[in-house]
């Protein structure tokens, strides 16, 4: 029988998330033991500077459409007056001249609302960013999670490269991430049954598994103790779920014994 040590897990281990941007931290939202939902905001940075950006942003934008309503006013009374004098000077009752200055008038406006949509997309850009940078100063919880771990507080500095301001343990179904030894791997295969048990001795029920995969890859193992052995030791990681939902006693990195074949 196969025989090897594993830890609880969950798929993608552990999500520890960083500031987009640079600031001081103004407003936490909450604490470790905290039980988030997708979208909710965790912590906020100084965003003076960030919303000026975007009042500014949105007095440029203003402007651009009054104009364009100004130029809308106008296009429609100088396109009518060309119209009036092109048919006067075509029925002998006005003169050519006035007629081609208020065509060419009529033109340049043209050109002016061109101009003015062209404004108008820059515009756009420049408060889409403007905002994008405002909501860059904000951290949200990308999934469903537990708080682990809050490493900032009111008032530090924070940056991406500052490292991690939380730590959360996703929503996600438990799983065991088993060291199998080499010797092993061709014994153990996806889809196999193991009993998983607590290595610490804690008395749980042995829980029923099965295996989900099993690494290409060989390596050290991390959950050897006695370093001679870990050192001559080569493993592969098998990734086991649990047939039935474990008892929420059961921690994220909690050690176990995994028994192949039970």
């Amino acid at each position: 029988m196969a025989v090897a040590r594993g830890r609880i897990d969950v798929e993608g281990g552990l999500l520890k998330l960083g500031m987009a941007r640079e600031g001081v931290v103004t407003d936490i939202k909450v604490r470790e033991g905290d039980h988030v939902r997708k979208g909710q905001l965790l912590a906020s940075l100084d965003s003076d500077l960030a919303s000026l950006a975007v009042s500014a942003a949105q007095t440029e934008q203003q402007q651009v459409q009054v104009q364009a309503k100004q130029l809308e006013r106008r296009i429609k009374f100088t396109e009518l007056k060309a119209k009036r004098l092109a048919d006067a000077a075509a029925a002998g009752a006005g003169d050519s001249q006035s007629a081609d200055e208020a065509r060419e008038a009529a033109q340049q406006l043209r050109d002016e609302i061109e101009n003015n949509r062209t404004d108008a997309a820059v515009a756009a850009r420049k408060l889409t960013a403007a905002r994008y940078e405002l909501a860059q100063r904000s951290l949200h919880a990308p999934i469903d999670a537990e708080v682990v771990r809050r490493l900032i507080q009111p008032g530090a500095t924070a940056s991406p490269q500052s490292g991690p301001t939380f730590v959360l343990l996703p929503d996600e179904a438990r799983i065991v991430r088993a060291e199998l030894n080499e010797s092993f791997t061709g014994a153990v295969l996806p889809g196999m049954k193991a009993e998983i048990t607590d290595d610490s001795g804690s008395g749980l029920p042995p829980l029923s598994a099965h295996v989900l995969r099993i690494s290409s890859v060989l390596g050290s193992s991390t959950l050897e103790e006695d370093p001679l052995i870990r050192a001559n030791m080569r493993t592969v990681e098998c990734v086991l779920a649990f047939d039935q939902p474990p008892p929420p006693s059961l921690r994220v990195g909690q050690r176990m014994l995994v028994r192949f074949g039970s």
